[in-house]
């Protein structure tokens, strides 16, 4: 599955920063909406698709020289309902699952994205792959089989993908990654604070 698409959700507006953009934001000396980017290229041969506020943006250019799709999405204001309808709309044709990745996930690495990859079985009669905490907390990756990719034309408001995740019923495969990083964001200056004086 090293060839399927990843979607990289990076629309959002970073309303809690107080006027600083959290993917702007510098891990490991690049800034984070890079790093996340850079991580989803390297472990695919598949398209990163990357849901973009429209442009002109900063984010655009902290993307420059990445083999990746930006992906406008013009209802950004509305929450990850638009992004979500906007960037599964712009899979390519015939692709079998494709991965839904958060920008704002600063631990994430790579093992962690070829694990979720690794774990995919079309067989399996599964239709989502879910990255879960080590205490068993869903978060993020999660890998959605193409028999759901129409559900998310639907989508509204900032709710994101817990419809399609309901409407797979027990069809849902846990994959276990390390620590909290399937849920660890930080969303506000001083969670960024503490977190790097944690580092």
């Amino acid at each position: 599955m090293s060839d399927l698409p990843i979607l990289i959700l990076a629309a959002g507006q970073s309303r809690r920063m107080r006027g600083r953009d959290k993917l702007m934001e510098e891990v490991e000396g690049q800034p984070l909406i890079r790093r996340q980017a850079d991580m989803a290229r390297r472990v695919t041969t598949g398209p990163v698709l990357v849901a973009l506020p429209v442009p002109p943006h900063p984010r655009y250019a902290a993307l420059e020289g990445l083999d990746i799709t930006p992906v406008p999405v013009p209802e950004a204001q509305e929450g990850m309902g638009a992004s979500l309808r906007t960037g599964f709309a712009a899979m390519p044709p015939g692709a079998a699952a494709a991965m839904l990745l958060l920008a704002d996930l600063p631990e994430l690495t790579d093992d962690d994205l070829t694990t979720m990859l690794e774990a995919v079985d079309l067989q399996s009669g599964d239709l989502i792959w879910h990255a879960v905490t080590e205490d068993g907390q869903r978060g993020h990756p999660v890998v959605f089989s193409a028999a759901l990719f129409a559900c998310f034309a639907g989508l509204q408001g900032d709710t994101g993908a817990k419809t399609v995740v309901a409407a797979a019923g027990k069809r849902v495969h846990h994959v276990p990654l390390p620590g909290q990083r399937a849920r660890l964001d930080l969303d506000t200056p001083e969670e960024w604070a503490d977190w790097r004086a944690g580092r």
